[in-house]
């Protein structure tokens, strides 16, 4: 279930041949979240601040935390949203309490130099990182799994479509989904940011624990198709292969630097995926091409 807080209603001037109207409008909700984290004896001290589409802001935040290195799916203990100051005005402070989630881990945690507590914008997830070096997340290649049928590929941006209730409404958000070998989607996040989307992707992994019936383990995840609504980066590459997901599918295009990640980390990464076509960019050996 989505947040209410997701959607906002604006007032628009609608103009049609031969006519003009003032209506109200939906449009996506992009609102500012504060991330903190703690370790043992640690209070929470903050991570960053990303700009995202209120609802699933728990999964947003571990999610982040694992594909920035952070912790790994194992390390958090808990999360929750941070309590407003008492003095503070009401409207406000539950605002505020709303756009601030703190993670408890359970090993200590540095925080980052100065340059890197940034803001990110819904359409950049890697701004303000203080060199190149620090953009890539070190991880080792997915672990190999039985392929998947390539057949299965053509389905899968109509089966995310179908699951994009507040794409619905506005128009206006990426989305991100999880599908298991056999082509069920076993998870579907929206999102004004790719970026987001795919954290919360990620982050229910950890927090909804099972991932078709099983614990979540390497395996299942190796096994599985991340399928994007928009072009591949290779910030979303990281992110999958830093998740152990296999295999990536995107309606739109890769960049080079995400092909050159995907082949290096052991993703086989589908991109241009429409009207039953599709191309195939890295390790093919994770698709069956003759099924």
């Amino acid at each position: 279930m989505s947040s209410p807080r997701s959607v906002t209603v604006v007032r628009a001037i609608k103009v049609r041949p031969g006519n003009r109207a003032e209506m109200p409008e939906h449009v996506a909700t992009e609102e500012p979240m504060e991330i903190r984290v703690g370790g043992p004896g640690q209070d929470p001290r903050p991570l960053a601040v990303t700009m995202r589409t209120p609802g699933h802001d728990f999964e947003l935040a571990v999610g982040f935390a694992i594909t920035e290195g952070v912790t790994d799916r194992n390390g958090v203990v808990s999360v929750s949203y941070c309590h407003a100051p008492r003095d503070a005005d009401s409207r406000d402070a539950e605002d505020d309490r709303y756009n601030t989630v703190s993670l408890k881990l359970n090993h200590t945690w540095e925080p980052w130099e100065p340059a890197r507590l940034f803001a990110a914008s819904a359409s950049c997830g890697v701004c303000g990182k203080s060199s190149i070096a620090s953009v890539e997340v070190g991880c080792p290649p997915v672990p190999a799994a039985p392929p998947i049928p390539a057949s299965m590929v053509p389905l899968l941006p109509d089966r995310l479509r179908s699951a994009q209730r507040i794409f619905d409404r506005t128009g206006g958000l990426h989305a991100a989904g999880l599908f298991g070998p056999d082509g069920v989607l076993r998870c579907a996040r929206e999102d004004v940011g790719r970026h987001n989307a795919v954290d919360k992707v990620i982050g229910h992994t950890v927090i909804g624990h099972t991932v078709i019936g099983h614990t979540v383990a390497g395996a299942v995840l190796a096994g599985s198709v991340l399928m994007v609504s928009g072009r591949v980066s290779f910030e979303i590459v990281q992110k999958a292969a830093v998740a152990g997901i296999g295999t990536i599918a995107a309606v739109s295009a890769p960049s080079s630097l995400a092909v050159e990640a995907a082949e290096r980390l052991g993703v086989a990464l589908i991109a241009f995926v429409r009207g039953g076509s599709f191309n195939v960019y890295s390790h093919p050996e994770r698709l069956l091409l003759d099924d």
